[in-house]
């Protein structure tokens, strides 16, 4: 059977990075299941159980031994993921197999390594976050000045610039970057509480030192790199802290949609294009075509995440007392697909950021298109405080709007409001200063002022601070 007959997740095979793909390799897992169990035996040993120095330091030496086979068969034969990996563990470090995962129940290293997983997760995620943050802000400054139509509605509203609108994607960044920070600020852990989440197997260990299962918890925690715990858990970690982590990714995807619909209407437009390959091919039967593929795919990959949370929402309210095994093979698919889909989201974002085309011949052609029905109040102004008549001139200039308008609009016609303006007596006082009247810098407002300030204020002190992880190009597998 050829080894395409059955089905690949494309996460996988198309569109993630292998380092978010390791992440959530079973290869890292077990090796942190592995790690953990040695961090609760040293401790446990530390604080005066019957453990030896020669018993941790065989666990040590054979961490990174693992039977993948050997484990499934045991699986198998337990229908119990955890307790084949302590078998199998143990078939390995003979000598202390008899004191293996003592005192602790499955979710001990399965929750503990689901964190552990997530928190490097996330940062893969920050540095991707931070590095879109950062071209979008050279892509802003670049194009600071150049005027282009506002949309209101889909259709032409006042002026704003190329690099002000860039600012708008970038401040959805800075959100998705202030949330994943307090995200990563309250990360916490489950820590080492027992079947139920008492310690009351701890205890019993301990005789009934509580201090004592409080300083083991401490040890285990600073021994894996993590300080802070739940304060308190039922068997597993609370489930609601998916459905946060979940609705960070949901926002990067919002702000990735957005930004990948509005470069889709653009380069319809031609007026800015993603990055177009010399030996691409837009459409299979229209040569011509230079279609949005990298835009068209980071929307289709952000519908998908947007939908997730409601399934992590889920999974936290049918959480019943203690803990119920029906979220287990749901978050298997989620979390992991969640940050996959995320990454690449990222991955393809840093690309387009990164290549953006601006045309800007067919940005001042749209602008002139449309800017002399904008500078009609600006005319008739200036025409009144030259001595005429306001309600007299409104009219005079809505008329020869509308016959403008027509020509554009029936005719298919060019705008040609100004030479009408200017061929008119009754604004005269405006004839040979039009052109200057109409200058399109004069119809964006602080748009240039507004997108240095904002950048300087926001961007900059963010991107400082995670200078470290800047210059990462994004990638287009397929």
């Amino acid at each position: 059977m050829s080894d395409k007959a059955i089905y690949e997740n494309p996460l996988i095979t198309r569109y993630s990075s292998r380092e978010m793909q390791e992440n959530f390799g079973e290869e890292k897992k077990i090796r942190l299941f592995r790690k953990l169990w040695v961090a609760l035996a040293e401790s446990e040993m530390e604080l005066g159980l019957p453990i030896t120095a020669e018993q941790v330091e065989e666990l040590k030496c054979h961490i990174d031994d693992i039977d993948f086979e050997r484990a499934e068969e045991l699986e198998r034969a337990t229908r119990h993921d955890v307790m084949a990996h302590v078998k199998a563990f143990g078939l390995v470090a003979p000598k202390a197999a008899g004191i293996l995962h003592l005192g602790a129940t499955s979710c001990f290293v399965d929750c503990n390594a689901d964190l552990l997983i997530i928190r490097d997760a996330l940062s893969i995620i920050l540095k991707k976050l931070v590095n879109v943050m950062d071209k979008l802000k050279d892509f802003a400054l670049r194009y600071k000045d150049l005027p282009t139509l506002g949309f209101t509605h889909l259709q032409p509203a006042q002026l704003t610039t190329v690099g002000k609108r860039a600012t708008l994607w970038l401040q959805d960044i800075l959100f998705d970057y202030e949330a994943l920070m307090h995200l990563k600020s309250h990360f916490r852990m489950r820590g080492v509480k027992g079947t139920t989440g008492t310690q009351a197997s701890f205890l019993q260990l301990f005789e009934g030192d509580g201090e004592k299962v409080k300083e083991l918890e401490r040890r285990v925690m600073r021994k894996v790199g993590c300080r802070n715990v739940f304060a308190v858990t039922g068997q597993t970690y609370p489930r609601k802290f998916d459905y946060e982590v979940l609705s960070v990714l949901s926002g990067i995807a919002q702000s990735a949609y957005k930004f990948s619909n509005d470069l889709r209407l653009l380069q319809s437009m031609k007026e800015v294009e993603e990055p177009f390959e010399s030996t691409q091919i837009g459409s299979s039967a229209m040569a011509y075509k230079r279609n949005p593929m990298r835009s068209e795919r980071m929307g289709s990959l952000a519908r998908y995440l947007i939908s997730l949370p409601v399934n992590a929402a889920m999974t936290a309210g049918t959480q019943w007392f203690e803990r119920t095994l029906d979220d287990s093979a749901n978050r298997r698919i989620v979390i992991a697909q969640a940050f996959l889909t995320a990454d690449a989201i990222l991955e393809l974002y840093m690309n387009v950021a990164d290549g953006l085309v601006v045309y800007e011949k067919t940005i001042a052609k749209h602008v002139a298109a449309e800017l002399p029905f904008m500078a009609t109040e600006n005319i008739l102004m200036e025409c009144v405080k030259a001595g005429g008549d306001r309600q007299e001139l409104h009219e005079r200039i809505r008329v020869l709007s509308m016959e403008a308008a027509k020509i554009v609009k029936e005719e298919g016609g060019e705008n040609d409001l100004l030479s009408r303006i200017e061929a008119d007596p009754m604004f005269q006082a405006v004839h040979g200063r039009l052109q200057e009247i109409v200058d399109a810098k004069k119809f964006i407002g602080r748009a240039p002022n507004q997108t240095e300030e904002f950048i300087e204020e926001n961007i900059a002190p963010v991107l400082m601070r995670n200078r470290h992880f800047l210059g990462i190009k994004g990638t287009v597998r397929v």
